[in-house]
């Protein structure tokens, strides 16, 4: 049957390839809801398009003769046909546009730009995908999701060494803090065993009328137990150096100074890391979902921070950024840009007497990033708020940092908080088990900017 439907489709369409063959009609015009789409999903479809280029030949030409009236079975043959012209041009030569290298060349591309769209926020997400997917730039407990890439020069990082041993992870500054002593204990137990064995100490050990000028000395392993008692100032009696010689008695002096400047190293790199202020920012907790609401008559953004400690932060500070990607107008893309959100620095509202948990505001008016999102703009936009607290942990007097981040999906409108506050017998009590409870408030969905343009028709009317 394929067969014959290949002789008959050759004289039915009057050329013997596809380049000879006739242009099909001009397509109907692009419907508005295609031309209203974003230059990302018109490059993908474009990119469908030319990916398949045959079957859309092959589904415009009918086939039937000419003067006949047309059958029934019309659907069917069709069917057949497109199974068909998908067997024909898989055999296509290799140089031709359906070959595996130019199909991985347009796969990738289209990664690629996927990617970009990805970032500027144009795509669309495909079904059944949810918005958890998509990467975020600061996770909710405050680790930043951005690799570095390879660095060439590697020396400025030993040339800031103690911070370098400081960041290290717990295995790795461990095993640095153990080899620095191993090393040394080695290395001077060498200098140690070959100086015995060029003085000859060693072949006159238990001569009491020799000399030597490393007593007890006799093998590597008595060398080395002489360099660990030397630079731990152990001082078990049966191992010296000896006035005997004035070079055991500059190798001693040498490795004690060493040892001083490794152990004020490691030591002071330990307590450091030991007390670095990061599990301070583990109690200190931040509401799961930012709302925005009406207070005083202005559309105000709000969440929610709190501290789980009696001891608390002193001189705490709140700041807000928006990351989002964008493209300007003369093309250039510029990801991941970073704006300020005012949270009261004009005010002295950014600074916080952290006894109890305080909801943070941003009033929404026309230096916002936010003055023209509405309800259902919301709904559409792609960014995410970082939020940066800061403040000096009152036992240790160090600054601690704890950050957290609200995606668009995490903003509820049109939400309150719930009070987390009661009045008890001689104090306040906290309740926060209400800390990250809202509750949904009537309001309209409309932006600040409409909002204020209706008041200022309203005076004018």
């Amino acid at each position: 049957m394929l067969t014959t439907r290949r002789v008959s489709l050759i004289p039915s369409l009057n050329c013997s390839n596809y380049d000879n063959c006739p242009p099909l009609p001009a397509s109907s015009e692009a419907s508005p809801s295609l031309q209203a789409q974003s230059p990302c999903s018109q490059f993908s479809q474009a990119l469908t398009r030319q990916e398949t280029p045959n079957h859309y030949t092959i589904q415009a030409a009918p086939l039937e003769p000419i003067g006949e009236t047309p059958k029934p079975h019309r659907l069917h043959r069709s069917r057949h046909l497109k199974r068909f012209s998908s067997r024909w041009y898989a055999s296509s030569p290799i140089g031709s546009s359906n070959s595996p290298i130019h199909a991985i060349e347009k796969l990738h591309g289209e990664k690629t730009h996927k990617q970009r769209c990805k970032l500027l926020g144009d795509e669309h997400p495909s079904h059944g995908s949810t918005s958890n997917q998509r990467q975020r730039y600061v996770t909710k407990d405050g680790k930043c999701r951005v690799n570095l890439g390879p660095i060439e020069d590697k020396s400025r990082f030993i040339s800031d060494i103690f911070t370098t041993l400081v960041d290290l992870k717990y295995r790795w500054f461990l095993f640095v803090f153990t080899m620095c002593y191993i090393l040394t204990w080695v290395a001077f137990a060498e200098i140690y065993f070959l100086d015995a064995w060029l003085r000859d100490d060693m072949a006159h050990v238990h001569d009491p009328q020799w000399q030597p000028c490393f007593e007890n000395v006799d093998s590597f392993l008595s060398a080395l137990l002489l360099s660990v008692e030397s630079q731990r100032t152990i001082g078990y009696g049966s191992r010296m150096v000896t006035a005997n010689c004035p070079e055991g008695v500059v190798l001693l002096m040498a490795q004690s100074i060493l040892g001083s400047i490794i152990d004020a190293l490691m030591v002071g790199c330990m307590f450091v890391k030991i007390s670095r202020p990061q599990k301070r920012a583990q109690t200190l907790i931040f509401s799961k979902h930012c709302v925005i609401s009406e207070r005083e008559e202005k559309l105000c953004m709000l969440f929610r921070i709190g501290d789980l400690r009696e001891s608390h932060m002193v001189d705490a500070k709140i700041r807000a950024k928006l990351i989002k990607s964008r493209q300007t107008k003369e093309g250039e893309f510029i990801p991941l840009e970073q704006s300020e959100i005012n949270l009261g620095y004009d005010t002295g509202g950014d600074r916080l007497l952290l006894v109890e948990p305080q909801t943070i505001t941003h009033v929404i008016n026309d230096s916002s990033p936010f003055w023209e999102v509405g309800a259902e703009r919301l709904k559409r936009e792609t960014f995410e708020i970082i939020v940066i607290l800061e403040g000096i942990v009152e036992a240790s007097g160090m600054t601690c940092q704890a950050r957290t981040s609200y995606t668009e999906d995490e903003i509820l409108w049109g939400h309150r908080f719930e009070s987390c506050m009661s009045l008890e017998k001689g104090a306040f009590r906290v309740d926060y088990s209400a800390f990250d409870k809202t509750f949904e408030v009537q309001m309209s969905p409309f932006s600040a900017k409409e909002r204020s343009t209706a008041k200022e028709q309203e005076v004018l009317l």
